[in-house]
């Protein structure tokens, strides 16, 4: 199927990539089809999570491991159930970024990653416990750090 998306033009969807959120997104229940874009002209490992029921509604993403190396919340066996079997060798683990007006003050959320069983693309944005991880964890300086070691 192909979609018209705000930011990346019309795509083809293949079936067997979409990701299933049976209970939607934490504020958006009723979105539960995505695809997870990898957007060319981004960097330091951005993607995008893009609705499908949704065309405007995309949102930038990153491996938590990105800008916190020790990142492990502890979630409850009870929460990755609807998601089947998950271990480490199929699940990605995603945290989402918020850009304000200034990018300086760029954030992610430790608080509720999203977890995907990469065998059946079901996933799960989940809020942990862990009182160490915040909702708005500064990733600016980070992101900008890796980028220039990179380049190195």
């Amino acid at each position: 199927m192909k979609i018209t998306t705000k930011l990346f033009g019309e795509i083809e969807v293949d079936d067997d990539k979409l990701i299933k959120f049976p209970q939607g997104i934490i504020g958006f229940p009723e979105l539960t089809d995505f695809l997870l874009v990898h957007d060319s002209e981004s960097e330091g490992g951005i993607r995008w999570m893009q609705s499908i029921q949704e065309p405007a509604f995309a949102m930038p993403v990153i491996d938590p491991l990105i800008v916190m190396p020790d990142y492990n919340p502890n979630i409850e066996d009870d929460l990755l159930t609807p998601l089947g079997n998950v271990n480490d060798d199929n699940t990605l683990v995603l945290v989402t970024i918020t850009v304000p007006h200034e990018i300086e003050n760029m954030t992610v959320n430790l608080k509720a990653p999203i977890i995907i069983n990469g065998e059946n693309r079901k996933a799960n944005q989940i809020i942990t416990d862990d009182e160490k991880y915040i909702v708005k964890f500064p990733i600016y300086q980070i992101l900008k750090d890796n980028m220039e070691r990179a380049g190195e």
